[in-house]
């Protein structure tokens, strides 16, 4: 028997907000409840690149790979206590040119998941046995960006993780889940050996390991409802969103131009 398909799953905050960005915050009670649901239903929870090298290996196992984006201290204080009691794996990517700041790239509501997680907490983070991933420099939406920009945000973030951490960085997420052809190339070829996007489907051998689809929990999702997204999720919208992006990268380039950054 051999594997078939992998849903990862994309938490951001871990915390409990209102307002536009609700979604994107999931309370730690509610993400407990999650991640036993999971194991309940006989999935082993493990960071991406962990998952992607037992399958590699010819793992038949049920899994789920976790990871965490951006990098708000409440995934220190909040997530890692979770996970540890679920026994559970995870990846976290860090936005390297936040750490010790706040999450510009949210705008008006910058504040809203609280301060970034600084670079002792990453240590800390990294010694619990997270994996640390790259999630750029700047969270700069990396398709639209000139080919030195796109170097600078990749290459620089890679490196300085791996030279805080000294230990070899091999995940990268897309900010806003944004990539093309360039993109990819460009992240596998500054050290990383996988890749995520948003995506909302569930990954298949096929696929390139560059661009890994993942499923977004809500504070809105019980445990039972994870179980049943992640085995029997949307495909069709998830492929109408994949031929739209082309076009939509378009309108992004333009205003880009103009002096507004479209995600």
């Amino acid at each position: 028997m051999t594997w078939s398909t992998l849903p990862a799953l994309m938490y951001h905050s871990v915390s409990s907000v209102g307002g536009p960005l609700r979604d994107l915050a999931v309370p730690p009670e509610r993400l407990a409840e999650q991640l036993a649901a999971l194991s309940g239903a006989g999935y082993r929870l493990v960071g991406l690149t962990e998952a992607l090298d037992l399958l590699e290996r010819g793992s038949a196992e049920k899994m789920v790979a976790v990871t965490f984006d951006d990098g708000y201290r409440d995934f220190l204080t909040q997530g890692v206590p979770a996970l540890r009691k679920a026994g559970a794996g995870a990846t976290l990517y860090a936005s390297v040119g936040h750490l010790g700041g706040r999450a510009g790239w949210l705008g008006e509501w910058a504040d809203d998941f609280g301060p970034m997680m600084t670079w002792e907490d990453l240590d800390e983070v990294a010694a619990s046995g997270v994996e640390i991933g790259n999630h750029s420099l700047i969270h700069h939406p990396l398709d639209v960006l000139t080919a030195a920009q796109l170097r600078e945000e990749v290459v620089s973030s890679h490196d300085r993780l791996e030279q805080r951490l000294q230990r070899k960085v091999r995940s990268f997420a897309y900010p806003h889940g944004y990539n093309s052809d360039l993109v990819r190339r460009v992240v596998e070829q500054s050290g990383h050996d996988n890749a995520t996007e948003v995506g909302r489907r569930v990954h298949t051998p096929s696929e390139r390991r560059f661009a890994v689809p993942r499923f977004q929990p809500t504070p809105d999702h019980t445990g039972a409802d994870l179980v049943a997204l992640i085995e029997g999720g949307p495909v069709l919208s998830a492929q109408l969103k994949q031929y739209a992006q082309p076009g939509w990268r378009m309108v992004r380039k333009l205003a880009r131009k103009a002096g507004r950054n479209l995600t």
